[in-house]
């Protein structure tokens, strides 16, 4: 179900939103984005993603890692008030037939986990980019984001990178 669609050119830094016709501008680096009812995911090359919303990133698995894992049985996810570096290594989530890290995309604090996802694994498998995100943080270094790939560039490095 579409609730709104949005069109923005995102600049990573500088945070100014605006809506409409206006730009959303962040800061280093100039790129095209779409939302379909949620902030804009970024992606890093372990297939974690994170959407901000103001100082508080979300964050969960993408849709490929899911797939990769399978049904997923288990989550081990950060307690809040657990500080984060970017690309720490920070919970698990296991399968039937695997096991993966969960690792930061951004540096931060962690405010809230999915205790959803905790009692009802399987929410990563059939709910990715909604209700089966993993935790929430608010970001000490939103720089970082430039870092991150965008929702094209990351369809674009499944095609190309090994995984």
């Amino acid at each position: 179900m579409v609730l709104c669609h949005i069109r923005a050119t995102v600049r990573l830094g500088k945070l100014v939103a605006k809506t409409g016709t206006q730009t959303t501008a962040l800061r280093s680096r100039l790129f095209s984005a779409s939302s379909v009812a949620l902030k804009e995911r970024l992606f890093t090359d372990k297939h974690e993603w994170v959407s901000v919303d103001g100082e508080v990133g979300t964050v969960g698995i993408s849709n490929f890692a899911q797939e990769a894992l399978g049904d997923v049985v288990f989550a081990q996810l950060p307690d809040p008030g657990t500080k984060l570096s970017q690309k720490d290594e920070c919970g698990a989530l296991e399968s039937v037939k695997a096991a993966s890290e969960i690792y930061s995309p951004v540096s931060g604090e962690v405010t809230e986990k999915n205790g959803a996802v905790e009692e009802t694994p399987g929410l990563v498998n059939s709910s990715c980019y909604e209700n089966g995100w993993l935790f929430k943080l608010k970001l000490s270094k939103p720089d970082e984001l430039s870092k991150l790939m965008s929702e094209e560039q990351y369809a674009e490095f499944l095609k190309t990178a090994a995984h």
